[in-house]
């Protein structure tokens, strides 16, 4: 398998969850700016939607959004428990955390990163995502990770996202508990392997 990524870029989440499934995968990486594969490939001829993740498959076939490519990669290694069994209440808790973290959070940092965006338009996407994150904050009181115990694929990509925080100067020490949470899934050795082959440790 191969994954298309670009450093700390959204991509980073499956990147994590390639490492905690243990499977076999190869990293290449792509410009979010020029649109080139490291070796000056189109990466529109990988992804006509033009931004990463990616993952091929052995037999060329591509997979792209993350929320889809983490639970394929759970669902291949059970035995990991990185997703709960498809059908589940659990389950269906488990995409519901995705898909808050990909449409309430992820895409709320868009005018943050973005000089197409006002400053009106910044500020509104700050309070937003102030009020989401202390929500979240609120949810994760009295539990390691997002279902309770046991990490799983959400928590690689709330990681993910959080982590862009500190692009932005966004403070996660105004909400303790998910700073603490955030350290916590920093402090996995596939998180630091991830973050250390995408040139992200300090």
């Amino acid at each position: 398998m191969k994954l298309y990524y670009a450093p700390a870029a959204c991509s980073l989440s499956p990147h994590i969850v390639l490492r905690e499934a243990g499977l076999p995968f190869e990293l290449v990486r792509v410009s979010t700016k020029s649109h080139k594969t490291a070796d000056g490939g189109d990466f529109y001829a990988i992804n006509p939607k033009g931004y990463v993740p990616v993952l091929e498959w052995d037999d060329g076939e591509r997979l792209t959004e993350g929320p889809a490519i983490v639970q394929w990669i759970a669902d291949q290694v059970p035995e990991r428990q990185l997703a709960p069994p498809a059908g589940t209440r659990e389950r269906a808790r488990l995409q519901e955390w995705l898909n808050f973290t990909t449409s309430e959070l992820h895409k709320q940092f868009t005018p943050l990163f973005s000089p197409a965006y006002d400053d009106s338009a910044k500020g509104i996407a700050r309070e937003i995502l102030s009020k989401r994150l202390a929500f979240v904050n609120q949810q994760l009181a009295g539990k390691d990770y997002l279902l309770g115990e046991r990490f799983s694929v959400a928590d690689a990509y709330l990681f993910t996202v959080l982590s862009w925080c500190a692009y932005v100067q966004i403070e996660l020490t105004q909400w303790p508990t998910l700073a603490t949470y955030q350290l916590r899934v920093a402090a996995r050795p596939a998180v630091q392997a991830a973050l250390e082959a995408e040139g992200l440790k300090k």
